[in-house]
């Protein structure tokens, strides 16, 4: 069974992929990998921000309990 990444590393090695791609592509519009890349990295930006979101709502919530 294979590691799996953290979001990071993942959103990381997809902006890496997806620049690489476009540098290289005559059409990066026209192109269906690098648009299923970017979709891709779009989803783990969205995984990221709703995950930072969720800790501070518990954050705030912990030192709104402790005052």
């Amino acid at each position: 069974m294979a590691k799996s990444r953290s979001l990071d590393e993942d959103k990381q090695i997809l902006q890496k992929k997806v620049q690489e791609r476009r540098t290289a592509s005559e059409n990066p519009e026209g192109d269906d990998g690098i648009r299923a890349l970017h979709k891709r990295l779009k989803r783990v930006q969205r995984k990221l921000s709703t995950l930072k979101k969720r800790e501070q709502h518990t954050t705030s919530k912990k030192s709104k309990a402790e005052a």
